[in-house]
């Protein structure tokens, strides 16, 4: 899959393609609908699937401050869209020039001159263009005078999570703060996912014989409430079971907040400078503190038995 960090990386021999844009967040399960028809809608013209996202978050450009919680960073969001089908993703940085553009300038210089849209596959409640003026009736407008169709599709997956509220970004990151990492996963479809690179703690873990990999989380990832989480850590091809702790190690008096996994049955592994990833199962409790060493090591034991019981992880 080929993905394009603005326009001028597009190859100036780029054909007609199937668009879709949003900014797809964490590729949830109502994002996954109309990614595949939009793919689906690629194979039936036989040209190219295209996705248009944007870095940073259009709010944090509109009003400084108010960008969401990370659900995935713009890698990992194209590696979900390339096991959709996904040929192309473009990464648009937006910025108060490109906040500006009116719905048809929008068109013109991303869908027309860019990517020769065949078609165009939204949400029904797709916005675009300066102040959100565009809708999916204004794109259909623009696309009779371009030349592209546009196919609306209802992205509204509901479950028992949220009391059936609609699948959305907004709804797994409520779920991820509240430490409901079994809800978020039936929302994204997935354990939802922490990355960053390995670096050196205070080494209590490995003192204790229960070594930990710190994360230095990439920047405004949706960090889980504090606690204990049962999941897995992976490291370039290897996947193993760990116990996650979350929080300020109130234990030993800590208090800057941190992301530490401990891989259950391992203490050989030296993960340090390492980028690794954290997918979260289930929530096993939360932080506490207990009256002695021997407490504490003794719930962790209970812990680790709790991850040992996972069954096997997703690929």
């Amino acid at each position: 899959m080929q993905r394009w960090r603005g326009m001028a990386e597009i190859p100036g021999d780029w054909g007609r393609s199937v668009v879709t844009i949003g900014s797809y967040d964490g590729v949830h399960l109502g994002h996954q609908l109309i990614i595949g028809k939009a793919v689906e809608r690629a194979r039936e013209l036989g040209v190219p699937a295209v996705v248009i996202t944007f870095d940073p978050h259009p709010t944090e450009v509109i009003r400084p401050g108010s960008q969401p919680a990370l659900l995935a960073p713009h890698r990992r969001r194209a590696e979900l869209m390339a096991e959709l089908g996904v040929d192309a993703v473009l990464v648009l940085p937006f910025t108060k020039e490109l906040s500006q553009l009116s719905p048809a300038e929008f068109v013109v210089k991303v869908l027309v001159e860019k990517l020769h849209a065949v078609s165009v596959v939204e949400g029904p409640n797709f916005r675009f263009g300066h102040r959100a003026a565009g809708s999916v009736a204004t794109l259909a407008e623009l696309g009779e005078s371009y030349g592209f169709d546009v196919r609306v599709i209802d992205l509204y997956v509901r479950g028992e999570v949220g009391e059936g509220e609609a699948f959305s970004s907004s709804l797994a990151r409520r779920l991820i703060a509240a430490g409901d990492v079994a809800g978020a996963a039936a929302v994204l479809g997935r354990p939802h996912r922490v990355e960053g690179e390995v670096v050196h703690g205070a080494a209590r873990g490995r003192d204790l014989g229960i070594p930990t990999a710190n994360l230095d989380v990439v920047p405004g990832s949706a960090i889980p409430a504090d606690g204990v989480y049962a999941g897995w850590l992976t490291a370039g091809e290897e996947r193993w079971a760990a116990a996650i702790s979350i929080g300020t190690n109130p234990q030993f008096e800590g208090t800057v907040r941190s992301v530490e996994a401990h891989v259950v049955d391992r203490t050989d592994l030296d993960l340090y400078g390492q980028w690794v990833a954290v997918d979260f199962h289930s929530f096993v409790r939360g932080q506490e503190t207990f009256p002695s060493l021997d407490a504490f090591l003794a719930r962790l034991e209970e812990d680790k038995q709790r991850v040992r019981e996972l069954p096997p992880p997703p690929r």
